[in-house]
């Protein structure tokens, strides 16, 4: 949605900036954590009632999350309540590590994989991806059962899909063509 990464794109860059002197690990970590507490319907649902006010959101969310924020995360948080901007978090969080990433010349990967991946398989596969996308790579690991069996990377708009279910696809493809 174009307008929300309209709305998002200045409270990500300045965050950026003022988080560029520090430890932009941690505050991408915190960031992330608020995005995903944010992303939840019915705390979006909560958010929006008129008589729930500001503070009250603000102790929900500084409530819910697993660790005590710093002083930064907090002020972070007061001010995209305040202004009406809860909705747009997730994709501040999304604006905030593509910025972090492109400073440290490294690219999100999420490997799909019908089946857990052990450490030592993980960084076997995350050594043969950064030969593939020509870059550093910070993976993340999610579970699809529907995969059947293989991996599926997206790393940013490129996918390289290995899986048992899309062969299957393809063979679908062309033994109707």
């Amino acid at each position: 949605m174009a307008e929300l990464a309209t709305i998002a794109r200045p409270y990500a860059e300045a965050l950026f900036k003022s988080a560029a002197g520090g430890d932009l690990t941690a505050t991408a970590a915190w960031v992330d954590e608020l995005a995903a507490i944010a992303a939840n319907p019915q705390l979006a649902q909560f958010a929006d009632n008129p008589k729930v006010s500001a503070e009250q959101v603000f102790d929900l969310i500084a409530g819910v999350a697993r660790t005590p924020l710093p002083d930064a995360a907090r002020n972070f948080l007061r001010a995209v309540i305040e202004n009406g901007r809860l909705a747009a978090l997730p994709e501040m969080a999304t604006q905030f590590r593509a910025l972090k990433n492109a400073q440290g010349g490294s690219s999100d990967a999420v490997v799909y994989s019908a089946f857990p991946i052990d450490a030592a398989a993980l960084a076997e596969l995350g050594q043969a991806l950064q030969k593939r996308f020509g870059g550093q790579l910070n993976l993340s690991v999610q579970q699809d059962p529907s995969l059947i069996g293989g991996v599926r990377v997206v790393v940013g708009d490129e996918v390289l899909d290995t899986s048992v279910k899309a062969r299957l696809e393809q063979m679908k493809v062309a033994l109707c063509a």
